[in-house]
């Protein structure tokens, strides 16, 4: 059988062992330590922002971003449907709502006048919701100047769900630096990777400091364990953070392959109808194509999604269907929702391609092939 082709897999720059090792010799093993301080430093530095808490994981700083911001039971938290459940679940903690958003065509992310039109009825039937987390998909930056100006608009804070867009912009800015907090990911599968990992953005240090406080059991400052309030286990580890170091070195080496990615695959597909990529909307989306996504439209392409997927699954490569939204999954269909269809058009039609980093020329033509032989 042919090896496997991921979808996006770990891509190890070489650097990583050195403050590995490093921490090994120093036997800075336990959590916290030298790396995380200089990994946290590496991020301000390279976002242009103030404070950083590097963390377990994407989930738990949408989790402390919510407890920062006072979310509590019965809150509405206002979501992007089309997402991850990582998004979603941290609301759930807490015993708040999640009130669904739909999509807009041209990034594929929160549509802001459905955000509005949510925003107002909500207030309406006398729950102003308590918070927005917004999403910028497969690394694709969304309307940011029209979600946050509308925010703004009702006093209603933002969290930035950044987690796959590292190294993406909006007007030159560096996205997970707009809202109150940004969340950043670093999972097996994202642009760099600490293995598991996460982080939570903002400018308020105070906020930042708080965080901390609550990711490390909430212990207060006493000789003995004291506790005033619930704590969680939400800190990233030193090792962790030292593989995140080394990832940092080729943090624009990787955004510049994966632009190349989608590059091959418009190269390749461009004289097949029926296929549409995630398009930046124009000079002021950045996007780092952390996936290099597709629509199809069968009546032209021949294939609709699921019987290209298998097609390549065929062939022992990975392709993988977009997000299922949020408001479709069984878990959350009860929730209220604000829709115009085009997430689950989305879903129905688009597909996820092979986009990692470590790709190389045979996998490539592997995958050309089974473009080539429809």
């Amino acid at each position: 059988m042919k090896n496997k082709i991921w979808l996006s897999t770990p891509h190890m720059g070489g650097a990583e062992l050195k403050y590995v090792n490093k921490a090994f010799e120093e036997n800075w093993i336990a959590p916290l330590g030298p790396n995380v301080d200089g990994f946290e430093e590496d991020i301000q530095n390279y976002l242009g922002v103030n404070h950083v808490a590097a963390l377990s994981s994407g989930t738990a700083a949408i989790h402390l971003a919510l407890i920062l911001l006072g979310v509590k039971i019965g809150d509405e938290v206002l979501a992007s449907t089309f997402t991850f459940s990582a998004t979603i679940n941290p609301i759930l903690y807490h015993g708040a709502t999640p009130v669904f958003i739909d999509s807009e065509k041209d990034t594929w992310n929160m549509d802001p006048e459905l955000l509005e039109q949510a925003i107002k009825d909500r207030i309406k039937k006398g729950n102003k919701p308590k918070a927005i987390i917004f999403v910028h998909l497969y690394g694709m930056p969304a309307k940011v100047e029209e979600i946050i100006s509308i925010a703004d608009k009702y006093e209603i804070p933002v969290i930035e769900d950044a987690a796959e867009a590292l190294g993406s912009s909006y007007k030159g800015k560096k996205l997970g630096t707009f809202g109150k907090f940004g969340i950043l990911s670093f999972n097996g599968n994202k642009i760099i990777t600490t293995s598991g990992g996460g982080a939570l953005v903002s400018n308020d240090g105070d906020a930042i400091s708080k965080a901390r406080f609550l990711a490390t059991q909430a212990r207060d400052d006493a000789p003995h364990y004291q506790h005033s309030q619930i704590g969680y286990n939400y800190r990233m580890s030193n090792i962790l953070a030292g593989i995140g170091r080394g990832q940092m070195e080729v943090i624009e080496d990787r955004v510049k392959q994966r632009r190349e990615n989608n590059k091959f695959y418009r190269d390749l597909l461009k004289e097949k109808s029926g296929v549409d990529f995630l398009t930046e909307p124009d000079e002021n989306f950045y996007s780092n194509f952390w996936l290099t996504t597709i629509l199809l439209q069968k009546e032209k392409f021949s294939y609709d999604r699921e019987e290209l997927r298998k097609l390549f699954e065929k062939e022992n490569i990975e392709c993988r269907p977009l997000w299922k939204p949020m408001h479709m999954q069984p878990i959350f269909k009860d929730h209220p929702s604000y829709l115009n269809g085009i997430s689950e058009s989305l879903f129905e039609n688009g597909l996820c391609l092979p986009s990692g980093t470590n790709l190389t020329l045979d996998e490539f033509e592997r995958i050309a092939q089974v473009f080539n032989s429809i």
